[in-house]
């Protein structure tokens, strides 16, 4: 396949939502994974914070895609002893629609919104292995989020490639059934990440389908150690995954293509790559979310740079953010 179409080589030079080095800020040490939909004639964006404990996510709004300010927190921490009371990360909503050429609007089940979240079991960064989870809403404000009980999908249920725990997930309805794509470390230490699948008729009892991942490492490439973040889109009758690929060094955002949901194929080079020394993705460029808008491709994506002097808002000697890259220039 020709994946020119796909590329966005023009970069937004600052980040859209950085981390605010605030003391009680939900994302005082980072801002991340960005998911982009259109909603009562405004766009949104879902991402999740990190305040040095533990995590917590925001829906943003925009008029433009460039402009962002945030609307509201989801899924406060719990004081009961639940599952998911340390922290929670929203990675994902229930789509209307999969093709890349309609903006994504949510689609509602049994009469509700819905929203998947993963949960790890420790305070600090992606402490344990996390857990997913389902939270919906009836308010089409979407202000008021209730979670179930207990996890859909457990690494407890898993393979060794799943030991370490789940999270960032892509939810996609077609042919009368909930797929729910998701991330996979092999251990907490030193882990190779790679892609799985489930699949639902209810979206509540997941049923794991493939003898292993469904995308995995490549020996030697850019994405040798992680394979992750998929999101997932439909286009000229083939299904387009985007992801990041790890090599130990930077991240960098990947694309693969089939015909259905469970047979791929990789491109061996990153379609988007990180930047040059000193600009806000010098060292990562990950986690995409890609939609069409006029005619122009906009890929979100969380940047990381290198802290500078001084720098409240960094963390592990890295500051990182939510970034825009697009198919056109922006104008100056």
């Amino acid at each position: 396949m020709n994946i020119d179409k796909f590329k966005t080589p023009y970069k937004y030079p600052s980040f859209l939502l950085e981390a605010s080095g605030e003391k009680g800020d939900f994302s005082r040490f980072g801002i991340d994974i960005p998911f982009v939909f259109f909603h009562k004639k405004q766009f949104f964006m879902l991402c999740t914070g990190f305040n040095g404990i533990g995590y917590q996510s925001a829906f943003a709004v925009s008029d433009d895609l460039l402009h962002w300010k945030y609307r509201n927190l989801l899924l406060p921490p719990d004081q009961e002893k639940r599952w998911d009371s340390q922290n929670t990360g929203c990675a994902c909503l229930l789509k209307e629609y999969n093709d890349l050429q309609h903006l994504p609007v949510l689609k509602k089940f049994q009469n509700k919104y819905w929203m998947v979240y993963e949960s790890y079991p420790e305070n600090g960064y992606e402490a344990g292995a996390a857990q997913i989870g389902l939270a919906w809403c009836e308010d089409d404000n979407l202000l008021e989020w209730h979670r179930l009980g207990e996890p859909i999908l457990s690494w407890k249920d898993g393979d060794e490639w799943e030991r370490g725990g789940l999270y960032n997930t892509c939810l996609i309805f077609y042919n009368d059934k909930f797929y729910l794509f998701y991330n996979a470390k092999d251990q907490n230490e030193v882990w190779k990440e790679q892609i799985g699948v489930v699949v639902s008729e209810d979206m509540f009892h997941w049923k794991r389908i493939c003898d292993g991942p469904l995308l995995t490492v490549s020996e030697n490439g850019f994405d040798s150690r992680f394979v992750s973040n998929p999101y997932l889109v439909k286009t000229d009758n083939k299904w387009v995954m985007f992801y990041f690929g790890f090599d130990n060094l930077h991240a960098q955002e990947g694309i693969a293509w089939g015909k259905d949901l469970l047979h791929w194929i990789k491109s061996e080079k990153p379609i988007l790559t990180c930047g040059c020394k000193g600009e806000i993705d010098e060292i990562h460029e990950h986690k995409p979310c890609v939609i069409c808008y006029n005619g122009r491709l906009y890929h979100f994506y969380c940047g990381v740079r290198k802290a500078r002097q001084g720098e409240k808002n960094s963390i592990y000697g890295e500051v990182r953010g939510i970034c825009v890259a697009s198919s056109e220039p922006f104008e100056e």
